[in-house]
């Protein structure tokens, strides 16, 4: 073989070689999913956002043919979780669960995660707080407890439901600043979640949770605690004893958490689209809407272009909630 023909022969491998590199993404890319995918919790097993996040992956594998596995990454009031969202492969295997407090977080200075730190796919649930006692507690309505919170010495009661700054606890903040009393009245201790601060207040080593009535449900259904009321505009269906702030105390006080579906920023638009059309799917199925019924959960829809205008509108919102509030580190 003259040189010039070896010379050809080794540079068309290398075009080749290029080409097939190249094309791999691609080809993987056209299958997609060819593998199990991970669903990234940034909150503890056994709350709402992790009840949420399992109902969803369950229905994720159904349609998408391959496993979905939820895994729980709580930490740091949050960040843990989120930031293992934004920095995962954005190869359409790892997507997680974004929570309300990605609008907060950075507020407080606790990270430079924002909304915009994402690729939106999906708004999928929303919901008020609620105040939840101890069973035990001697405060059987909300006026009960009002009165007892605001005859308490600065501190003396404690309460919880999310890290510290978290949407419940701006809610708590929210609720003793309209009963004109200071943000830090009520001692919080920070949680990775509803699910521990209900345990905590289940074993009376708090006095006050202030996480939405469906993730308390399991403890109140256990009778270990009780909820007095919700800070909502109206009543939820699925709990009409529980009334609002505004009905029992006058205080036209409310403030939501929600729950959607990201990816990391990167993420092909091929697999973007079959993202949000499976969770469409999911949030229409009758499993979902079963699921999220019978536990009281509030459902609530929004696309990507929706979900990335809603979490916009929210951090606006939260910016000047939590600068009201003290809590705005900028």
């Amino acid at each position: 073989m003259s040189d010039i023909s070896r010379r050809m022969l080794i540079k068309g491998a290398a075009v080749a070689g290029a080409t097939g590199l190249l094309a791999r993404p691609a080809i993987a890319q056209g299958n997609w999913p060819a593998r199990p995918l991970t669903l990234i919790c940034p909150w503890g097993a056994g709350g709402g956002t992790d009840a949420t996040a399992r109902i969803v992956a369950q229905l994720l594998e159904k349609d998408l043919g391959q496993p979905v596995n939820v895994v729980n990454r709580t930490g740091g009031s949050g960040v843990v979780g989120h930031s293992a969202i934004a920095t995962a492969a954005p190869d359409g295997y790892t997507i997680g669960m974004l929570t309300v407090e990605i609008s907060m977080m950075h507020h407080q200075g606790l990270t430079e995660l924002k909304p915009t730190s994402y690729v939106p796919l999906a708004l999928m649930n929303e919901d008020p707080p609620g105040v939840q006692v101890n069973a035990a507690s001697p405060y059987k309505d909300i006026k009960a407890l009002a009165e007892a919170i605001k005859a308490a010495p600065p501190g003396k009661l404690k309460a919880s439901g999310t890290g510290q700054g978290g949407i419940w606890h701006l809610a708590l903040i929210g609720w003793l600043v309209a009963m004109g009393l200071k943000p830090d009245h009520v001692a919080w201790v920070p949680s990775n979640g509803a699910a521990p601060g209900m345990q905590d207040l289940a074993a009376g080593g708090l006095d006050i949770v202030t996480c939405s009535v469906p993730e308390a449900r399991a403890m109140i259904d256990a009778g270990k605690a009780r909820a007095l009321a919700i800070m909502a505009k109206e009543r939820n269906p699925q709990f009409k004893d529980v009334p609002t702030l505004n009905e029992t105390l006058g205080i036209n006080y409310s403030v939501g958490a929600w729950r959607g579906i990201a990816g990391p920023k990167g993420l092909p638009a091929e697999i973007q689209a079959k993202l949000v059309a499976s969770l469409k799917k999911a949030f229409d199925s009758k499993e979902y809407q079963d699921f999220m019924n019978s536990r009281g959960f509030g459902m609530k829809f929004a696309d990507q272009a929706g979900f990335t205008a809603f979490m916009d509108e929210g951090d606006k919102a939260m910016a000047s909630a939590m600068k009201a509030a003290g809590l705005a580190k900028s």
